[in-house]
């Protein structure tokens, strides 16, 4: 059997298979389901610094091949999640990664700061997908230089592993991950969810309260794999690669593109054991091929 073993900075996954923030809950959700500490890694759902209340329904809509979703960072803030989440996850025996979102860069800093002395939590998630409130509104992610402010302001009050996660809905992603890395990010996961919008024709309206929404599944794969490629030829710290994974095959794809592990997502809703699955799947095509370790094929392309 190979070894299925990688490493992201200083975090050891027992498989490259992780979770995607907001498709898998703290994790405990899915126990009844799957072997929470056979998953190389779960990322819990987003967390900001206060409470927030999330957009209004309808926030989910069914696309071809994916899904539209608009929640809106709902979650009961970092102090709640310190205080009654963190007692619930912190002895499950994978890596339990906190995705942090914020509207500003302090906000960032404060949530990652109070996350830092948690002894059960060895990494963070940072999305920069968030609107920069001081800004008008444009998210922090789509510019080098907000990206920068972000991954330089946490890393200042974060030491541990700090993985930031990237919007795909830019022209350079690979600039901006090289912007993410010179500020000191461990690693950058992505893709995030593509901008998208459905309609309700019989109604002559948008299908989502807030009109648009983050496409995700099957349908974004290919242009995930993409990214992840010129992200791959562009930085020398560690990706994770997510977007449409519901196969070995799609996350195999992913490692050949250039990530050492990879995120799934929308397929949890689909099939709770999907990323068991996955992982097995993963296992056998090694074998099959002669493979000793999954870092053979990571980033393995001719």
């Amino acid at each position: 059997m190979a070894d299925l073993n990688v490493k992201i900075n200083d975090l050891r996954l027992k498989n490259p298979v992780m979770t995607a923030s907001g498709t898998f809950g703290y994790g405990l959700e899915f126990a009844d389901f799957v072997p929470l500490d056979q998953i190389g890694g779960i990322i819990v759902k987003g967390t900001t610094l206060k409470p927030r209340e999330g957009n209004d329904y309808p926030r989910m809509a069914e696309t071809p091949q994916g899904m539209l979703n608009c929640v809106g960072l709902q979650n009961k803030g970092v102090d709640y999640f310190i205080g009654h989440i963190y007692p619930e996850i912190k002895d499950i025996d994978t890596n339990m990664i906190v995705n942090v979102s914020g509207d500003s860069s302090e906000s960032y800093a404060e949530t990652a700061g109070r996350l830092d002395v948690l002894d059960g939590i060895p990494a963070i998630e940072v999305n920069i997908s968030c609107p920069n409130v001081k800004e008008g509104g444009m998210a922090f992610g789509v510019t080098c230089a907000g990206a920068a402010s972000i991954v330089k302001a946490v890393r200042a009050r974060y030491h541990k592993t700090l993985i930031v996660k990237l919007s795909p809905n830019v022209t350079d992603i690979a600039g901006i991950a090289r912007a993410c890395e010179d500020e000191g990010a461990d690693s950058v996961s992505l893709i995030n969810t593509l901008m998208g919008m459905a309609i309700d024709i019989e109604h002559r309206r948008p299908k989502l309260s807030i009109r648009t929404g983050g496409l995700s599944g099957p349908a974004v794969k290919p242009v995930a794999v993409r990214m992840v490629n010129d992200v791959a030829r562009a930085v020398k710290i560690p990706i994770i690669g997510l977007g449409g994974i519901s196969t070995a095959e799609d996350a195999i794809e992913f490692l050949m593109a250039g990530a050492t592990a990879v995120q799934i997502g929308t397929a949890n809703f689909l099939d709770p054991r999907v990323t068991i699955k996955v992982r097995d799947g993963i296992s056998d095509w090694l074998d099959r091929h002669g493979c000793k370790s999954v870092t053979e094929i990571i980033n393995c392309l001719a």
